[in-house]
Parts: structure tokens; C-alpha cells; sequence
């Protein structure tokens, strides 16, 4: 096992990772910046590195103070977490480079898969199906950029090849529209991702977005651990995530997890990963795939009784995967909420010290966060500061659950976003299951 690792995060994730280090018997190193030297992971971890002022470009994007932490503690390891580094090819490559273990996929494995139309192309030869789209990146031909448009079918989809988190793409419902769509997302691409290669989609009007959790120990060892349901969004980020996904049967499961795992070990993929697909009228849709631990990992995790994290940990020790497909069963119902610092109603980042703080409890409750009474949120970062995951041994009992854990919960001295969590959870169509990607928005009048 590794003896000692840097965790290049914060918040709530490094929160995770220090708790499944310590489990394991592996030393930390907390890096952070100057903004957060109260985080709880900090106080906890065995030692600490200031790696520069508060702003992320300067300490938590800035590899070369990350890699130097590394060196003078010495540590053999570096965990990115989700966000910041975590999906930086240049970054796993220079950790790898220096003498260290990346404790995610190869650099070349991120970079197939962070480049949409490569991805695309790597999962239709490993039978994974896709939406039907160009074929590859638009070029300046707009004859034939029409052309394609037409096979396809309209309403389309412009993307960008580098894009991610729901910008870099417009939807194109005409063909009046499709050149000065290809232009602009063009233009936007180049500005954002500093690559305006851009290709194109079936827009597909209803879909919910469905994605599946893998692990991979790049030995030829490959499994699935069932679908979650990421369905509640607003401007393309996820509010509410399930497990397993509803409406989705042992079949269903069975089929599309087969082919995640065998494109797994087609690009040679190491360490745990995420395929998001588009799911509508009983058909999977590949969209992208997240080369790193997912936000909502805990409700696979819940309904699995696997630890992800640890697997993590294992695998870039050069541990073969401790589970075999055979092993993993799904049992009951997992949701999670994430809670922001944010106005409930306009979505308006709410910093400040939290004055009061109670977290909720009970049969079926998991609270992950790194927030207490006297903690000062920052303005600098995302703003979300813990996630609540209820389990029950089915889905109106997890909902239930989260019902009243959510009620329980106190953050007094900041806004925060339970107000909406618990209009979620009593909306009827949540309910019933199913909602589509759109619903949210509609639901909160901003589509």
C-alpha cells in the first residue's frame, strides 16, 4: 500500500480521502491555501503545506507548488480529488514524471477521453453506443457541414471538442441557424478551452442523463457498479443524484455495463471512472466520460458496499481489483443533495462564517462535509459545502429519509440551498421518478 500521499483538494473530497487514508494506514499531506487553513482535513491531516495565497490559479491549479509539496514531506502519492487538477493530463503526466504515483488514469488515457470526438470514436470501436452526430470534428465546409446536419436529423447540437460542465455547446433547430452556430460555439471553444475544434450532435429533446460507475485496475480488470439517475439539474449542474437510476432493469444494467467495462480495458483504463450517457426511450447515449471520483459517489457506494476511494488507493498502489462483477450486488435506494452556499431562489453564492451548525442523523444518514460552527466560507471557490445521502431499502423510504434529515439539518449565519432540496423532495413528479433533464429548470421557471 502507499506509504504516503498528498490529497491536491479541498472541502468535502479531502475530507474523503483523508478519512479513507487513514483507514488504510496512509500518512497525509494537506495542501491548501492561505484562504483555508481551518478546512477539517487540514486540522486533521498528519502534515500540512501552504501552497499559495487564495485564489485557485495560485494554489490548488498551480502543479508546480502541488509536486514540490510532495517532494519536501515525502510523499510517493498525489490524489486530485474532482475538479481543479483532477482531469488535467499535463498535470497527471508531470506527477508521473517527478517520481510519483497519479492516483487516477494514465495521462494519455486523459487525454483520449477529455478530447470529445476522440472519446467518441474510442467508445463506438469498443460497442458503446453514442448519439448519432458527425462522425468526427466540422470543418469549414458549410455545404457540407449542412449536409451532415440533414442525415443527422434536426434539432442538432453544436459542441466543443474540449468543452465540459454544459458550456461550449447551442442547440441548432434550423438550418438557417446551423452557420452562425458552428461560427460561435467555434469562437467560444477557442476562448474557453483554447481548442475550437467543434462537432455535432442529435439534440435529443427529453432525455434523462444516466451515467455508470466503473473500476478499473489497468491489469485487465474491469467492473461495473450499476447506474445512478443525475437528472435534476440547473444550468447543466446536478442538484439531486440516485441509485440506481429508476426504470432501469437487472437487463438494462447488465448490457450497458458490459460495454463500459469493455472499453475499459480496450483504452487500458486505470482507476475509477464515469460513463455519462443520455438515456431516452429505453436507449443509452454516450455523451463523455468523467476520468476521476464523481461528486455523487457516496449513493453507489451506499447501495454497492463498496468503498470507492480505498479502491482508488489500492489500484494506484498496483493492487488488482478486490471485487469481481459476481461480487457486486445492488441493494435499496441512495439520495443525494448537494447542499450550496447559495440563495435558494436566486442561486447567488452566500459566503460567510457559519454561526450555528447541526448535521442530521439516523437510520440511513450520511453526511459528508467539512463545515462546523465558526467555519468562514470562502468566497473563492465552488459553493458547495457538504452533500447529504440517504439510503432506504427502497426509494420512497430513501426519500423519506432525506426528507427528514434534510429538516433536521441547522446552517444558520450563511443562505444555503435546503429550502429547494426540500421542494425536490416533495414534488410529485421527483416522486414518481423518471424526470427529465429539463424538468428542474422548467419546475424553477428558468426555461
Amino acid at each position: 500500500m502507499l506509504d504516503k500521499i498528498v490529497i491536491a483538494n479541498r472541502g468535502e473530497i479531502a475530507l474523503r480521502i483523508l478519512r479513507a487514508c487513514k483507514e488504510l494506514g496512509i500518512k497525509t499531506v494537506a495542501v491548501h491555501s492561505t484562504a483555508d487553513r481551518d478546512l477539517k482535513h487540514v486540522l486533521l491531516a498528519d502534515e500540512t503545506v501552504c501552497i499559495g495565497p487564495a485564489p485557485s490559479n495560485q494554489s490548488y491549479l498551480n502543479i508546480p507548488r502541488i509536486i514540490s509539496a510532495a517532494e519536501i514531506t515525502g510523499a510517493v502519492a498525489i490524489h486530485p480529488g474532482y475538479g481543479f487538477l483532477s482531469e488535467n493530463a499535463d498535470f497527471a503526466e508531470q506527477v508521473e514524471r517527478s517520481g510519483f504515483v497519479f492516483v487516477g488514469p494514465k495521462a494519455d488515457t486523459i487525454r483520449l477521453m477529455g478530447d470529445k470526438v476522440s472519446a467518441i470514436e474510442a467508445m463506438k470501436k469498443a460497442g458503446v453506443p453514442c448519439v448519432p452526430g458527425s462522425d468526427g470534428p466540422l470543418g469549414s465546409d458549410q455545404e457540407k457541414n449542412k449536409t451532415i446536419a440533414k442525415r443527422i436529423g434536426y434539432p442538432v447540437i453544436i459542441k466543443a471538442s474540449g468543452g465540459g460542465g454544459g458550456r461550449g455547446m447551442r442547440v441548432v433547430r434550423s438550418e438557417a441557424e446551423l452557420v452562425d452556430a458552428i461560427a460561435m460555439t467555434r469562437a467560444e471553444a477557442k476562448a474557453a478551452f483554447s481548442n475550437d475544434m467543434v462537432y455535432m450532435e442529435k439534440f435529443l429533446e427529453n432525455p434523462r442523463h444516466v451515467e455508470v460507475q466503473v473500476l478499473a485496475d489497468g491489469q485487465g480488470g474491469a467492473i461495473h457498479l450499476g447506474e445512478r439517475d443525475c437528472s435534476m439539474q440547473r444550468r447543466h449542474q446536478k442538484v439531486v443524484e440516485e441509485a440506481p437510476a429508476p426504470g432501469i432493469t437487472d437487463e438494462m444494467r447488465k448490457f450497458i455495463g458490459e460495454r463500459c467495462c469493455r472499453a475499459c480495458i480496450e483504452i487500458g483504463y486505470r482507476g475509477a471512472g464515469t460513463f455519462e450517457f443520455l438515456y431516452e426511450n429505453g436507449e443509452f447515449f454516450f455523451i463523455e466520460m468523467n476520468t476521476r471520483i464523481q461528486v455523487e459517489h457516496p449513493v453507489t457506494e451506499m447501495v454497492t458496499g463498496v468503498d470507492l476511494v480505498k479502491e482508488q488507493l489500492r489500484i494506484a498502489a498496483g493492487q488488482p481489483l478486490s471485487f469481481t462483477q459476481d461480487d457486486i450486488r445492488i441493494r435499496g435506494h441512495a439520495v443525494e443533495c448537494r447542499i450550496n452556499a447559495e440563495d435558494p431562489e436566486r442561486f447567488i453564492p452566500s459566503p460567510g462564517k457559519i454561526e450555528r451548525f447541526h448535521s442530521p442523523g439516523g437510520m440511513g444518514v450520511r453526511w459528508e462535509s467539512h463545515v462546523y460552527a465558526g467555519y468562514r466560507v470562502p468566497p473563492h471557490y465552488d459553493s458547495m459545502i457538504g452533500k447529504l445521502i440517504c439510503y432506504g431499502e427502497n426509494r420512497d423510504v430513501a426519500i423519506a429519509r432525506m426528507r427528514n434529515a434534510l429538516a433536521e439539518t441547522v446552517i444558520d449565519g450563511i443562505k444555503t440551498n435546503i429550502p429547494l432540496q426540500i421542494d425536490i423532495m416533495n414534488d410529485e413528479h421527483f416522486q414518481h421518478g423518471g424526470a427529465n433533464i429539463h424538468y428542474l429548470e422548467k419546475k424553477l421557471g428558468l426555461s
